[in-house]
């Protein structure tokens, strides 16, 4: 009998030795004379666990986790005899952090071989581009439509709209790009993605190309993320040999094909016209709209661009119909929505869940407070461009509109937690000089202005005319949130008010302080 482990090769779990540990489990078992195959996944996201290790049984995978090299031995014993152990976990599929989950977009990561379309087929890989080849592209964005999908990058913007413009448009070439330039801290679902279920954004990208009449794809990812790119490049090549891609899609009358594209690392080409100029070759300079990308995009040509998650929802939308999909959520946010818990906190992860859940028991209970032990001072959501919201914000719901409401981001689902030792000053002070450090330098206010924030809150913070100072930022914060060109600029101003607004004690807001001024 073949004993069959599961070791991730996802960039986080290879980060903390789980390379080490699926060589380790080969030795033993050599050692043992035990015949064994080793599966390397994607993660499951259960990263305070990695190098979590699976073996399949009877009753399920039983995993056990965090594994060191050390530990491989008893773990191989324990696993073999089906024996307790310190680091099991038992059924995986049980676990409670995963349990509590509706895995749509990731039900297949850390579950398949993410090199394997066989496995990827075997479970339920390319269905959803198979129906999609039994209806008519005003159908299939109907469906998209209908489904309620909105980009998942940061704006929200309806996917059906966006598609239905590009199908409109009268074009002989067209394009589809996929955002996968994850660059907000405390964001990994794009690479998690990428590197435990490529086909997933193969499948997706195709249908979209099939619905707009485009015949050409590009993916564009940072180059800070290796195993990803390597990870969708062998994707490529195996699904278009399987005729998955190529001039006829399963067979069919519709052409596709797709190729990577590696980013140099600007974080302001995440922004879409930005990411189209560095597409083309050129400095990535955020663009003056109108047009939109979806009227003049790549090479001027009618483009749909959409980030990974939302190319990675469409195979389930399809192969599930609209209304499945549109029946998770709340509001005008439906569906699922992949999110990403980072900083000082305890159970740091991947979670998928429909949207509605408050941001407290996403923090508190599912998060398990901070990995300090200390209180939760402060939770930022969005990325380095999100606001910062205080325990009394935690009955937030996690929707596009509630958060709008409080002055907050959503973006791309990130959610980093500080304890109470932070200094919410120099947070804003952060976002500021991460403005002026990234900023493309085409637009007055996101240049200049952020650059003059830094130094306006290094004065508040010395102390000097706080009140006139404070005062001075506002208006700078108001001026780059109206009057820059794109994101980047525009919503340096929510960390930076957010602060303000709700730790205005670490900006010096001491009547015994702000007296002796």
């Amino acid at each position: 009998m073949t004993l069959r482990f599961y070791v991730s090769r996802d960039a986080g779990a290879v980060a903390v030795g789980a390379d080490e540990v699926a060589l380790a489990l080969a030795k033993t078992a050599a050692e043992r004379k035990v015949a064994v195959e080793i599966v390397r996944t994607g993660s499951r996201g259960l990263y305070w666990l990695e190098p979590m290790v699976e073996v399949a049984t009877a009753e399920g995978r039983i995993a056990f986790g965090p594994v060191t090299t050390a530990d491989v031995g008893s773990v191989f014993e324990a696993a073999s005899s089906n024996g307790a152990h310190p680091l099991r976990l038992g059924v995986t599929d049980e676990i409670p952090w995963l349990k509590r989950q509706t895995r749509l977009t990731f039900a297949r990561c850390g579950v398949i071989d993410p090199r394997s379309i066989e496995d990827y087929r075997a479970h339920d890989g390319f269905k959803g581009l198979e129906r999609a080849l039994t209806l008519s592209p005003e159908d299939i964005v109907a469906d998209v439509t209908a489904s309620g999908l909105r980009g998942r990058g940061g704006a929200g913007f309806p996917t059906g709209i966006k598609w239905k413009t590009v199908a409109d448009a009268k074009a002989e070439q067209k394009y589809i790009v996929c955002n996968a330039d994850e660059g907000d801290s405390g964001t990994f679902a794009d690479r998690m993605l990428i590197e435990g279920d490529p086909f997933v954004v193969i499948e997706g990208m195709t249908i979209a190309g099939i619905a707009v009449g485009a015949t050409r794809g590009y993916i564009y990812i940072r180059s800070e993320y290796p195993h990803a790119v390597e990870a969708i490049k062998a994707a490529i090549v195996v699904a278009r040999k399987a005729g998955y891609l190529g001039k006829s899609i399963g067979g069919s009358k519709y052409a596709f094909d797709m190729e990577v594209r590696v980013g140099a690392g600007a974080y302001v080409c995440g922004e879409e016209t930005s990411l189209l100029e560095s597409l083309e070759g050129r400095r990535g300079l955020v663009r003056a709209k109108p047009p939109l990308p979806a009227h003049v995009g790549l090479f001027g040509k009618p483009t749909v661009i959409n980030n990974l998650l939302s190319f990675g929802a469409i195979p389930f939308i399809l192969a599930g119909g609209a209304k499945t999909y549109a029946d998770f959520g709340m509001g005008r946010s439906r569906g699922t929505m992949p999110i990403q818990l980072a900083g000082n906190v305890k159970n740091g992860g991947l979670f998928e869940v429909a949207f509605g859940i408050t941001l407290g028991e996403l923090v508190d209970d599912i998060g398990g407070g901070t990995f300090t032990g200390r209180p939760v001072r402060a939770v930022q959501v969005g990325g380095p461009l999100g606001a910062y919201f205080p325990r009394a914000l935690f009955d937030t719901p996690f929707d596009y509109e509630a958060f709008a409401a409080k002055d907050g981001l959503i973006g791309h689902g990130g959610i980093v937690v500080f304890d109470d030792t932070v200094d919410m000053s120099k947070q804003a002070r952060f976002a500021m000089e991460f403005c002026s450090i990234e900023s493309c330098g085409k637009c007055t206010p996101c240049r200049i202005g952020s650059t003059r924030g830094v130094e306006t809150i290094d004065k508040i913070r010395a102390g000097e005319k706080r009140a006139a100072n404070i005062a001075v930022l506002e208006d700078l914060c108001h001026t780059m949130k109206f009057g820059s060109l794109c994101a980047l600029g525009g919503f340096t101003s929510y960390p930076v008010m957010s602060a303000l607004k709700h730790f205005p004690e670490d900006f010096g807001a001491n009547p015994r302080l702000q007296a002796a001024e």
